[in-house]
């Protein structure tokens, strides 16, 4: 038995025919279903959506670049731990000498809290490195030392640079800084300028052209006395311990003096040796005495003749070895060796330090 075939015709209406149709206002739209008005949804959804994270991505653009420049001025601060902070890439005078005002600062945080942050870079694993604020950093250290309040000074407010800046600009930040203090002695600028002619990552190594290089917001005739109070530093800095109480006559004065008179150095080296109960007035005394300044004899210790018997003068000698942390700069001088690179030796275990020291010396004996 064959199957037929059935065809049915179904007449839909056209938009026109629905106007004179028995079909309500609005049903043809709704024929068409929720499929559609749910795409419809959709679609305006997505738009918004697209142009709702294009806003937010150029919020978190804006907000980017004003974390770098914000970072590059250093104005951005963070509480960081007091030992994640090294001190090496700028070198300053680290030998211990009276600095009384250093405790002055230190009652003053503890007191008040610290007004102005340090500012550091970011290093590397996570560590950072001072580029401002030594003797913040170090009353921080004093106060942590002496309480073993962790919560209260184990970390300090600091502002974080952003890295890469060059080093002679940070030399030059430090030392603006330092000459904000009114009572910072020529010696201490001299010191600087010694400091960073020493700097293996420095391309100056003589220290009076480092004095036009650091002290240019200097006059001129002040940039000349820091001069006269290198070979003073250079010759009996780790000699001295009050440097900074030296006044500027009398800095001029020696300076001439250990120009003049071989030996002069070694003279005031040998009288100040193991003196080290001397107080500020002892040791500018003698060389006061030293400087021709007249016969102030320090109290405690036997004097010496002013004039010393002549000898051959001091003579220095500087080179440089390349190292796997960078140049070493080394300098050997009467009485003096020194080698500066850029690493913390404090780090090194002092019985393998010795041993190494020890094995030099034998080299050369």
């Amino acid at each position: 038995m064959s199957r037929k075939r059935r065809m049915f015709d179904i007449d839909i209406p056209t938009e026109d025919a629905t106007e004179g149709s028995d079909f309500p206002a609005g049903k043809a739209d709704q024929r068409r279903g929720p499929m559609a008005a749910a795409i419809n949804e959709t679609v305006a959804s997505s738009r918004d959506r697209a142009q709702i994270e294009a806003q937010i991505r150029q919020e978190n653009d804006a907000l980017a670049q004003e974390h770098v420049r914000l970072k590059r001025a250093g104005l951005i601060t963070d509480l960081i731990a007091l030992d994640l902070i090294d001190t090496q890439k700028l070198i300053r005078d680290r030998r211990p000498v009276a600095d009384f005002e250093l405790a002055e600062l230190v009652s003053s945080i503890r007191e008040v809290g610290l007004s102005n942050p340090i500012r550091v870079e970011p290093g590397a694993d996570g560590r950072y490195e001072l580029i401002q604020g030594y003797r913040r950093l170090s009353a921080y250290r004093q106060l942590l030392e002496e309480t073993g309040d962790t919560e209260a000074w184990g970390r300090i407010p600091a502002g974080i640079a952003a890295r890469g800046d060059a080093l002679d600009n940070l030399y030059r930040r430090m030392v603006d800084e330092n000459l904000v203090r009114k009572d910072i002695s020529f010696a201490e600028m001299a010191q600087l300028a010694v400091h960073y002619a020493m700097d293996p990552l420095t391309a100056e190594t003589d220290a009076d052209k480092a004095v036009a290089l650091l002290f240019k917001s200097a006059g001129y005739q002040k940039r000349s006395y820091i001069r006269n109070f290198i070979p003073l530093v250079e010759r009996l800095g780790e000699t001295l311990l009050y440097p900074q109480e030296i006044p500027r006559a009398l800095g001029l004065a020696l300076a001439q003096r250990l120009a003049e008179v071989p030996g002069l150095a070694a003279a005031i080296k040998s009288e100040l040796k193991g003196w080290d109960t001397r107080s500020i007035v002892d040791e500018l005394g003698v060389l006061r005495r030293y400087a021709g300044e007249g016969e102030v004899m320090p109290a405690g210790k036997p004097s010496t003749p002013a004039v010393p018997t002549p000898s051959t003068a001091r003579a220095k000698t500087t080179f440089q070895l390349r190292r796997p942390q960078g140049n070493a700069k080394c300098t050997a001088a009467n009485g003096r060796l020194e080698i500066r690179l850029p690493r913390d030796f404090s780090s090194v275990d002092r019985r393998k330090l010795e041993a190494a020291v020890a094995a030099m010396l034998d080299q050369i004996e």
